[in-house]
């Protein structure tokens, strides 16, 4: 009976997935489909296991398939604003496959779904982060004083300054964080690199858009906020230097600063033990025209 059970399931997934199947990350978003009668899965957990079972019978098969995250409330919106009728897996199907080209994805490569999910899930964040820092700093407008728009601005300079900022490091493997802080909402973005053979900085083209955008809405809105990265390369002690956001310019800390910051939890203010190996530095010189330009909007 279980056997069929699960077979039955399986077929159900099938008709689901159309190149890009939309996945319910987790057990809230299941509970929200399950007011469909459609909606078959009664299980949160059966569900994924089933879903990871087709999954590896496609690729099996050669077929790739790409994961998106299913937002029970979007569908929702999505069909009563399309006219159509949330019943019919044919809806999910349509709708997962307009998820496949705006928004978060991840493609299917073998991983088991505990790794996956955690990466779709990030992926939203960064996508949510982008467009909520992107319409924040649209609506900033132009400059009263000299009529430039105080977005684009604000966007070029955070280019340069993370241009700079990577320039300047030491060599190896970079990992930055730029938190920006509210009202209405602190932001934080996360940026990872490494070198390629020639010495060349590889960035992860999403991701470096996001954390630029996030940059740039502290330096147009002088939120404050900061930016700290650590380096790690084979053979070397980590390193860990930074700055803060005061006045739309980005302030060196010093290393004490940033032994502090480290060894802070930021939910609870508790002192944590410093890792051992971790060297906390002030950073390198950015250049005065780069922190503190003459006439900042």
């Amino acid at each position: 009976m279980a056997h069929t059970d699960h077979q039955t399931m399986r077929r159900a997934l099938r008709r689901e997935i159309a190149g890009t199947i939309g996945v319910l990350t987790d057990e809230h978003d299941f509970r929200a489909m399950r007011r469909y009668r459609s909606f078959t899965f009664h299980d949160h957990q059966s569900y994924l296991r089933q879903l990871e079972a087709v999954l590896r019978t496609r690729a099996a098969q050669g077929t790739h398939t790409t994961l998106a995250l299913f937002d029970p409330e979007d569908y929702a919106a999505y069909c009563a604003n399309t006219g159509l009728d949330p019943e019919t897996p044919a809806s999910r199907t349509r709708f997962t496959a307009e998820l496949a080209a705006t928004g978060p994805t991840v493609p299917y490569d073998g991983r088991p779904l505990a790794d996956l999910l955690p990466a779709l899930v990030d992926e939203a964040v960064r996508q949510a982060t982008w467009e909520y820092a992107t319409t924040l700093l649209t609506r900033l407008g132009p400059c009263p004083t000299c009529g430039e728009d105080i977005g684009r601005a604000a966007f070029t300079r955070a280019s340069q300054l993370l241009v700079r900022i990577l320039d300047t490091a030491p060599p190896g493997e970079r990992h930055l964080v730029c938190t920006v802080s509210g009202p209405p909402d602190t932001l934080v973005s996360v940026l990872h690199g490494d070198q390629d053979p020639h010495g060349a900085t590889r960035l992860d083209e999403a991701e470096a858009l996001e954390f630029t955008s996030v940059l740039a809405l502290g330096l147009a809105t002088r939120s404050p906020g900061g930016l700290v990265m650590r380096t790690s390369a084979t053979g070397t002690a980590d390193r860990v230097f930074g700055w803060r956001l005061r006045g739309g310019a980005l302030e060196p800390l010093t290393a004490s600063e940033v032994f502090d910051a480290y060894c802070t939890d930021v939910d609870t203010g508790d002192l944590i033990a410093p890792e051992s190996g971790v060297d906390y530095r002030e950073p390198p010189d950015l250049g005065e025209e780069d922190t503190a330009p003459d006439h900042r909007h």
